[in-house]
């Protein structure tokens, strides 16, 4: 994977991966991109230190599922975001942000059909399923501006083309 993401070291949220399915590389290599990509991201957006995400690396089918069951959209995506409910941890401690879940088949097909890097497309799917958890969203014009052009400038950090442009 000699087109990961690079930049410099970051501190950023405290993240734990999970590979559930799929083709996803081992744990252990998906560390460094994921890293990489949450911490030029809070260098662009305020994060609580000790803020934490969880990453579900799994299938078309998995995703598939959560999406009809939570979004009722019976299809695969790329990428899922889950928040934390507000309220749910006390003020004074990190709060979990939330889950994010990817699925292979459908990151690997995007990335190919699009010409892209495999890992500069999961870079870029981790970033926007990170900002979903801090509130970005896209369902007005005004949101998908603010957040692609927030997008940009952390994956300018990373050294990947913006997608949007």
């Amino acid at each position: 994977m000699s087109d990961r993401p690079t930049a410099p070291p970051r501190s950023g949220p405290v993240f734990e991966i999970v590979v559930e399915a799929g083709d996803w590389p081992e744990q252990f290599a998906l560390e460094p991109l994921v890293g990489e990509a949450l911490g030029a991201a809070a260098a662009e957006v305020k994060v609580q230190p000790g803020a934490s995400v969880t990453l579900l690396f799994s299938d078309d089918e998995t995703i598939r599922g959560l999406n009809d069951r939570f979004r009722g959209k019976d299809k695969p995506t790329n990428v899922l975001s889950f928040p934390v409910l507000s309220g749910t941890v006390p003020p004074d401690e990190p709060a979990p942000l939330g889950d994010i879940a990817l699925a292979f088949e459908t990151v690997s097909r995007e990335s190919a059909a699009e010409g892209k890097s495999f890992d500069h497309h999961l870079a870029h799917l981790i970033v926007h399923g990170f900002l979903h958890l801090l509130g970005y969203d896209h369902e007005s014009s005004h949101e998908a501006e603010e957040m692609e052009d927030l997008e940009g400038r952390i994956l300018e950090r990373l050294a990947i083309a913006d997608p949007y442009t």
